[in-house]
């Protein structure tokens, strides 16, 4: 029997939902009733799991009819899209971050899994450990990835 936390119980339904509406509004306090849970944990899961680089934009209003909107990114051209994951990001990133890059990048279909996988391992802690300012390090590959897929696509 699988175990999942309640988190991963809200974002499968959040992405169950999305899967066919293009956009979601929710209730913050109505969700936290279906979930049994406190409406904090709704918003840690939109907070870490409904970000740009996973190709959801998020808004929200508070008060009384406050709801959080929960939008795919729609992707005109890969051109345009890898300018706008260019721009996420300045002289660092984190692993997490640019982890969940790489993963859009391959759902998206602009690498294979394999380039995902040498992607991963090029940015990895395990890679960058020995260098002090293993960000900026991280964000440099991750920007001339970027840079140069751009190029590819524009054939």
């Amino acid at each position: 029997m699988n175990h999942h936390n309640t988190s991963d119980l809200i974002e499968a339904y959040l992405k169950k939902i999305l899967e066919d509406s293009e956009m979601i509004e929710i209730r913050r306090a109505e969700m936290a009733n279906l979930f049994n849970c406190v409406p904090s944990q709704i918003n840690y899961v939109i907070n870490t799991r409904f970000t740009i680089q996973r190709g959801y934009a998020v808004e929200s209003k508070r008060g009384g009819g406050g709801y959080i909107r929960i939008e795919k990114v729609k992707i005109s051209d890969k051109h345009h899209f890898l300018e706008q994951v260019n721009q996420l990001f300045d002289k660092k990133i984190s692993e997490k971050d640019a982890f969940e890059i790489i993963q859009k990048l391959f759902e998206e279909a602009i690498v294979s899994r394999n380039e995902g996988n040498l992607l991963l391992a090029a940015v990895s802690k395990n890679s960058l450990t020995e260098f002090e300012e293993e960000d900026a390090i991280r964000a440099s590959i991750l920007h001339s990835v970027l840079k140069r897929l751009s190029y590819k696509d524009r054939k």
